[in-house]
């Protein structure tokens, strides 16, 4: 199959769970969780604010379990520990990564944005054809959203520098993972800020959602 355009027909930013522990903190989950999450949210930060220049439609996620446990499922079977937890510093979004009134902020119990929300009737109301995504962790929650979204048929980007993993290693093997399902689908924070200049000056490549 020939390489599709950068974004096709209407583009929304995904940011996913972009928290203020990283949305893992290691000392409580057990995990190293990749460094750099500061530098992240700058250049998320960037990719927002030209989406609302341009009126492109942004999307905030935020992983949140309650107190209980009940909504854990078998997330806690693996590396991870408890994590996300409603009210437990860490789990709130990140100041300068939240939405506005006329944005969409939804909560999720599971990895992948599609399960248990209303994410997709969101994305068909919006016309969305292009999912770009940034956020963490991207071996988990970015990885996951992005397979779902792959198989309902959405074109699907992942910023690399803008999105991070449990560990570098995991990082780099979701970005490949995710590169085998959609060739062209990992770039850069430079690569979308130069798609969004190119929004506001000429139409997309129109594309077909079913």
């Amino acid at each position: 199959m020939p390489r599709q355009p950068f974004i096709v027909g209407r583009p929304v930013l995904v940011v996913v769970d972009m928290q203020t522990g990283g949305g893992m903190l290691a000392e409580d989950v057990g995990i190293d969780v990749m460094p750099g999450h500061s530098d992240r949210v700058r250049r998320c930060e960037l990719l927002v604010r030209a989406a609302r220049d341009r009126d492109i439609p942004v999307v905030f996620f935020q992983e949140v379990h309650r107190p209980s446990g009940i909504d854990f499922g078998r997330e806690l079977d693996g590396a991870e520990g408890v994590h996300c937890v409603e009210g437990v510093a860490g789990t709130e979004l990140e100041p300068s990564l939240r939405p506005l009134d006329t944005e969409f902020h939804i909560v999720k119990r599971r990895y992948s944005g599609f399960i248990g929300t209303d994410f997709e009737i969101v994305l068909r109301g919006l016309g969305a054809s292009t999912l770009i995504l940034v956020g963490g962790l991207t071996d988990v929650c970015v990885h996951y959203t992005f397979a779902d979204a792959h198989q309902r048929d959405f074109y699907v980007r992942v910023v690399a520098d803008c999105v991070g993993g449990s560990s570098l290693a995991r990082h780099e093997a979701a970005l490949d993972a995710m590169e085998y399902l959609q060739a062209g689908a990992i770039c850069d924070s430079a690569a979308v800020l130069c798609a969004f200049d190119s929004q506001s000056r000429t139409t997309l490549t129109e594309g077909t959602v079913r």
